[in-house]
Parts: C-alpha cells; sequence; structure tokens
C-alpha cells in the first residue's frame, strides 16, 4: 500500500504535454486550450470587476442601495403574486423550463465545438508528425523477383 499524489497539472502544462504525446494529444490538448481560455476569461473578468468597483464605490453607493430596495420590493410583490397563482391552481414555471432548456442548448453546443477542436487540433498535429513522402524513386526495387 502506497500513497501517491498526483500533481494537477496546469493548463499550459497540460498543452504542452499533448502537444508533445499523440497518444493523449487530442485530450490534453483540447483540455489544455480550454483550461486556458477559462483562465483567461477568468482573470478578465476579474480585473473588469476590480476597475468596476474602484471607480464607484462612493458615488454610487446611495444609488446601488436604492435600485436594491426596489428591487427587493419588486422581488417581493412577484413572490406574492407567485404565490397566488400556485394556491390558484395556476403553474408558473414556465418561464424556467425554456431557461433550461437554453442552458441545455448551450452546454450541448459548448461540447460539440470543444470536440470539434479537439478534432481539428488532433489532425493537426497528426500531420505534423508524418514525414512527407519523397519526390524521388525508390533505391531499392519495389517489386520482388521471382
Amino acid at each position: 500500500m502506497s500513497t501517491r499524489t498526483e500533481i494537477r497539472l496546469t493548463p499550459g502544462q497540460r498543452l504542452s504535454r499533448g502537444l508533445k504525446y499523440t497518444a493523449v494529444g487530442p485530450v490534453d490538448v483540447t483540455r489544455g486550450a480550454l483550461g486556458l481560455g477559462v483562465n483567461g476569461a477568468q482573470s478578465s473578468a476579474a480585473w473588469v470587476g476590480d476597475r468596476y468597483r474602484r471607480g464607484r464605490i462612493k458615488a454610487q453607493l446611495s444609488e446601488d442601495l436604492a435600485a436594491a430596495q426596489q428591487a427587493i420590493a419588486q422581488e417581493l410583490v412577484a413572490a406574492q403574486e407567485a404565490v397566488s397563482q400556485v394556491l390558484q391552481g395556476a403553474a408558473p414555471a414556465r418561464a424556467a423550463k425554456t431557461r433550461q432548456r437554453r442552458r441545455r442548448l448551450v452546454l450541448a453546443a459548448a461540447g460539440v465545438i470543444a470536440v470539434a477542436g479537439g478534432a481539428v487540433a488532433f489532425s493537426i498535429v497528426r500531420r505534423s508528425t508524418q514525414p512527407e513522402p519523397s519526390p524521388l524513386p525508390p533505391s531499392v526495387e519495389v517489386t520482388p523477383k521471382p
């Protein structure tokens, strides 16, 4: 019984390893590229959020508070309406179903795009590793002698 710790690869390491090895290449190239994209998007979103927060700290605090109070009041009214509709037998969940369908469709499209990207990366890597045929005729006879 041995304890072995697996060190998780960063997306950049996974991408370089995927380009290096052809057996696990398509998977690692896809995961690495997606990981780099996600990390970049998260970093950009955090940077934008920080910049946005710095610009609005004191000037917008009272406006934000008033907007939050209005939003809470509107949510309370909507919740009261929903409860009254449920008590009357109406089903207000139609909008939630369309949101779920749309979310599933977006996730399915993202999966298809990821698989297609992996296939393209795999074909590019495979083509780049295969040697080009020589334009010269073979130096040994191809047909065997009887």
